[in-house]
């Protein structure tokens, strides 16, 4: 038996190859002048069962509590620096990410889209958590488990599993307190004491985390420091074993966030000021309907750190058209290019705070069959409003009966005279979960893990944007629209068919049509059976076989968006009231695992797994009342993947190499996009593969030496097309992008429709440009809105029908044409993603050591978008972390230093594009700056 395999018996802690520098201490030999370099392995779970982490036939990365300080790890954002072909960012919307692994995450948006890896606390689902809010404290380990899961885990999922394991309750007396203050006024405190009551029947494990911090971010209008942090999470444990045969563990943590978080980052627009002439015929006065807000141009160049065209937007034009405004409100105007600043006429205010229940009971049947039962429930609830357009206007309103001396008051926005749009985006959500598993550890050649899952899940989505200028539209349509005699302040509850209500009240209550209100009330129920298993066909040979059987219905209260649509409160789609989906899909995995005997090697495993994955299809979320072509439903994701795998320890138990190849042939990838101000969901197929090396090596005593590589290549199917709304005209001038006008039947106000080029100069060279917005309708509509407003019906026929404003080439149409993704990669997909890091450790007098360790990442580039143009590609960046321990074991305690993001680079790393009515502006998500600190540590 090798000295790493003896090793085995000693395990308490998971880590991975890539990972467990960290934390490995040298072990030292039984003869006490002998000092040896092995490495020690550390056990895992990701099998539901305890296992050497060496003896895992599956692709598994896992972080004690010491190695998440030693690497800094300290939320789920930083898992990316350690883990090869994994990335993370927030998203636009609140409480959402995209933790995606080999390519595969979160890109679908909507409360019934599912991510693609599925998060998990003490191996019980999480459909809504706080993986990116609060940060790590008080845990047994981390795991991520890359590749599709479903037939161990609760909740199926494409891309792998985060399993967050709390520290459990001990029959032995701990307690920690640490302390710690940095930059940027850092305060942190975590805490932690196990009371053991009643021997190993009976303890309590208590512990907490506090973070307070200024901001990052700076705004330059109030001078304030914002994205800052005042949060605290709590956590009590209860175990409870009244015999050896049943085991209990209760837990409940609560987590609690106010502060002015910023939900998203920098805003970056290339202006498009609109064609000064088309087909040769100047623009003139009609050029401000002739701009989408911003250009698709390169988020690194100067011309990035401009303003949205505000005659792009649908406030804009809607502004230019009843004269408060005058062309672009922010002519002119940038932005300042520190990606760290930003404008706006208030801080952003953030509130998260959530509950989770949990109780798991084990109890043996027999000494050979365990029985576990697993029950969790959480409440979670999330609030933020910010600033829309990340920029405050330099052009005040005009002066007009609606806003005299250019000032507006509005019940939601207050006194300006100053273009303002905010936004709020918030979640209330509960779920329930119940989960009974029955594994067996029979003493013959087969083994099973078998179980099932029921899955409940609730919640209610808002997602405001709110803006003086729309109500100023609101107002001004009523004063225009026949039936409401003139009066902008008509009452809706009387004229239903023509008045826009306007809710009167600061915080808005959905009663209003003078603001955008996506309501989702949203339902899940999920259940399924998985299970497992295992022949073990000879001492060195065991084959797996998985199955799952799953059923996923989802549920949506269908409000339409009513934004500037007569009547008030929220309004159900009178065809289809409730939209539902179901899905009943059957997946699961079969390989084997081979332990050979190798001379180059201590032990090697060697394993080969085939395995389908599923992610259920979902609704899109709620369009505006009057669009069309828009799909309400999403097909689900199906994977079919292929992996390979070895791990190796070598040189007398010195080193660690571990391999891993992929291949992924997937369908029905899920993508999103901003259409006519709502997400929609999309499906395409691809092809994904790649290869994934771990390695540690302790060459010397005290010193370790760790580095990962990832290479990714990932590929969308051929013939897959989509309509880039930030190109829709793919560059062709034959054809011109027109804003949408108001009040049309069958198109979104403030959208973007294309034209023909043509037909477009054909109105401006007879000064006819004004009425180019109401052609977005189609012929039909653009030639009753022209006999509408009193023009002649052969002269309204002659501009609808015979200046070619419809002539269309093939593929193309009044949306614009298609991009053809044939061959893209998919987003936030690196092609390579590579870490190293080095740890010393030396003995000092007294009984006092200290520890000096590094750590370097890099990724290479990257888009944030399927189309892969210039204006989506994320630039190659690198992160570099140092850390110092000086401790004395005898007393428990630890002094720590730390500098994080050495190199104080601010990359981007992932952009979220706006739609149509937005002015297509881009949001932008950002690394932290360097941060530095130190912190103190007493054990008991």
């Amino acid at each position: 038996m090798s000295q790493s395999s003896r090793l085995r018996s000693l395990l308490a802690m998971g880590a991975s190859a890539a990972v467990l520098a960290a934390v490995a201490t040298p072990v030292l030999a039984q003869t006490a002048a002998q000092q040896t370099t092995v490495i020690e392995e550390l056990v895992v779970t990701a099998q539901k069962k305890e296992e050497a982490l060496q003896d895992v036939p599956i692709a598994v990365s896992a972080f004690s509590q010491d190695t998440l300080e030693a690497q800094k790890i300290d939320g789920g954002p930083n898992l990316q620096l350690a883990i090869p072909n994994v990335s993370f960012a927030k998203s636009n919307f609140t409480n959402s990410f995209n933790f995606q692994i080999r390519g595969i995450g979160a890109r679908a948006v909507g409360a019934a889209a599912d991510q693609g890896v599925g998060v998990h606390l003490n191996n019980a689902p999480q459909q809504s958590g706080n993986l990116f809010e609060a940060e790590f404290y008080d845990m047994e380990r981390v795991e991520v488990l890359r590749g599709p899961q479903g037939t161990l885990y609760g909740r199926n999922a494409t891309g792998g599993v985060v399993n967050l394991i709390t520290a459990k309750p001990t029959d032995t007396f701990e307690a920690m307190a640490r302390a710690e203050v940095g930059n940027y006024g850092t305060q942190k405190v975590r805490g932690m004491v196990n009371l053991p009551i009643f021997g190993d029947k009976l303890a309590v494990r208590a512990a907490g985390a506090y973070l307070k911090r200024d901001g990052y971010m700076t705004n330059t209008f109030t001078g304030n420091k914002v994205d800052d942090r005042d949060l605290y999470s709590t956590r009590i444990s209860v175990m409870f074993n009244p015999t050896e045969k049943l085991r209990t563990n209760f837990m409940w943590e609560r987590f609690h966030e106010d502060d002015s978080r910023s939900r998203t980052g920098k805003q970056l627009c290339t202006k498009d000021n609109g064609p000064a002439t088309v087909g040769g015929v100047a623009t003139g006065a009609a050029r401000i309907f002739l701009t989408q807000g911003c250009l698709p141009g390169s988020l690194y160049s100067n011309n990035a750190y401009g303003t949205v065209n505000t005659s792009g937007t649908l406030t804009g034009e809607l502004g230019n058209i009843f004269g408060f405004t005058s062309g672009d409100a922010n002519v002119g105007d940038t932005t300042d290019k520190d990606l760290n600043k930003f404008e706006s006429l208030f801080d952003p205010i953030y509130q998260s705070k959530s509950d989770v229940y949990q109780f798991t009971l084990n109890y043996d049947l027999t000494e050979s069959l365990t029985i576990t039962a697993m029950t969790s429930y959480s409440e979670n609830s999330v609030y933020s409003k910010q600033d829309y357009n990340r920029n405050v206007s330099v052009v005040p309103f005009n002066t007009t009966p609606f806003t005299p001396g250019g000032f507006f008051t509005d019940p939601q926005v207050g006194r300006t005279n100053l273009f303002t749009t905010l936004d709020i985006s918030s979640n209330n959500a509960e779920q329930f979960s119940q989960e009974f598993r029955l594994s067996s550890n029979f003493d013959g050649p087969l083994n099973f893990n078998i179980g099932g899952i029921h899955f409940d899940y609730e919640s209610v989505t808002d997602y405001y944007v709110i803006g003086n200028s729309l109500t100023l539209s609101a107002l001004a349509l009523n004063a225009t629209t026949p039936g409401n005699g003139g009066n902008p302040n008509c009452n809706p509850v009387t004229l239903p068919n023509s008045c826009i209500g306007i809710d009167t009240n600061a915080t808005p209550d959905g009663s209003g049509h003078n603001y955008y209100d996506n309501r989702t009330p949203y339902r899940l129920k999920s259940d399924a059976l998985f299970g497992e298993l295992y022949w073990q066909a000879n001492e060195k040979l065991k084959f797996t076989l998985g199955l799952r059987q799953t059923r996923d219905r989802k549920e949506i209260d269908n409000y339409k968006t009513v934004l500037l649509a007569p009547g008030t409160g929220l309004v159900l789609d009178p065809i289809t009231p409730l939209a539902k989906v179901s899905f009943s899909e059957l997946t699961g995995r079969f390989g084997f695992d081979y332990k050979p005997e190798l001379s180059m090697t201590d032990d090697t495993l060697v394993y080969a797994f085939y395995s389908k994955g599923y992610k259920g299809g979902g609704i899109n979320p709620g369009v505006p009342a009057n669009a069309v072509g828009i799909p309400q439903t999403f097909e689900p994701e199906f994977v079919n993947a292929i992996e390979v795998g070895t791990k190796n320890t070598m040189l007398g138990g010195s080193l660690l190499l571990n391999a891993t190849g992929f291949y992924y042939d997937y369908q029905g990838y899920q993508i999103s996009k901003i259409v006519n101000r709502t997400s929609v969901n999309e499906n395409v197929n691809a092809k994904v593969y790649g290869l994934e090396l771990e390695s540690i090596w302790s060459p010397v005593y005290n010193l370790r030496l760790n580095a990962n590589i990832g290479y990714l290549h990932t590929e969308i199917g051929k013939g897959v097309k989509s309509i880039d709304t930030m190109d829709r005209t793919q560059g062709n001038p034959a054809y011109t992008v027109v804003k949408v006008g108001p009040s049309l039947p069958n198109a979104s106000v403030g959208a973007n429709c294309v034209l023909s080029s043509a037909g477009v100069a054909t109105l401006l060279a007879i000064s006819q440009g004004g009425i180019l917005p109401f052609a977005c309708g189609g012929p039909a509509v653009f030639q009753g809105f022209l006999q509408s407003r009193g023009v002649p019906a052969a002269t309204a026929g002659f501009l609808a029908n015979n200046t070619g404003l419809y002539n269309y080439g093939a593929g193309y149409s009044i949306e614009g044409t298609t991009a053809d993704l044939s061959g893209n990669e998919l987003p936030s997909s690196p092609e390579l993603t590579a870490s190293i890091g080095a740890q010393y450790r030396w003995d000092m007098a007294g009984g006092w050591s200290g520890t000096l360790r590094g750590d370097y990442y890099r990724q290479t580039s990257q888009y944030a978008r399927v189309y892969n143009t210039d204006y989506d590609r994320i630039k190659a960046w690198d992160n570099a972390n140092l850390t110092l321990k000086i401790e004395k074991s005898e007393w428990g305690l630890e002094i720590d230093a730390y500098v994080k993001n050495l190199m104080n680079d601010v990359p981007i790393i992932d952009a979220y594009t706006s739609d149509d009515s937005s002015g297509l502006f881009t949001n932008i998500i950002t690394q932290e700056p360097r941060l530095y600190g130190v912190s103190i540590t007493k054990k008991w």
